[in-house]
């Protein structure tokens, strides 16, 4: 290798490792003047400001679960019902069995009773955020991670959570898409 070329290769290894260990070095950067700013202090200090526990209360969570006829799935919830303070971090399980011989793709919808309680159920963790693709015959567990939120009105005292589940799998494979919007 030539003088000139070795230079210029030890320049450019030189600039490569400062600027990498310059990506590094913006991490921890980015987190204080976010800390500083403001800046992306949403969702997750928001539910965090909002999970204290109003022990003087409680409220009857029911859970039902709906597959479309079009779907051949079995799912049911794990627990029919609970009692939670409003507050306090709840995690249900349903479970869900694939009865076809074949995969299928579905997404499900939730809904709530009475309506006016869904602006007070704070999601962390849903299947309902993505479709969910099971095997043939395969049997899956899935977690729904939330909060009822305090501020929900006193005059509740009962809410139902239901999810119905829909076959999204032709029109996936029609539009060449395997994965959804995020909702629930």
């Amino acid at each position: 290798m030539s003088g000139g070329n070795a230079k210029t290769l030890s320049k450019l290894v030189f600039v490569t490792l400062l600027m990498f260990g310059f990506g590094f070095a913006l991490v921890p950067f980015y987190y204080k003047i976010c800390e500083a700013t403001g800046i992306n202090a949403g969702a997750e200090q928001s539910l965090v400001s909002n999970t204290q526990v109003d022990t003087s209360r409680w409220v009857t969570l029911e859970f039902d679960a709906n597959t479309n006829t079009s779907l051949p799935w079995q799912f049911k919830p794990l627990q029919n019902s609970i009692k939670v303070h409003p507050g306090q971090l709840v995690q249900v399980e349903y479970e869900v069995v694939n009865t076809s011989n074949q995969p299928v793709v579905g997404q499900a919808v939730p809904s709530y009773g009475p309506a006016r309680a869904a602006a007070f159920f704070k999601k962390i963790e849903c299947f309902c955020f993505t479709p969910q693709t099971l095997a043939a015959g395969e049997r899956r567990r899935m977690p729904v991670l939330f909060v009822l939120d305090r501020t929900m009105d006193r005059d509740v005292h009962t809410v139902t959570l239901s999810y119905t589940f829909f076959d999204v799998g032709t029109k996936a494979r029609v539009s060449g898409v395997q994965r959804g919007v995020p909702h629930g």
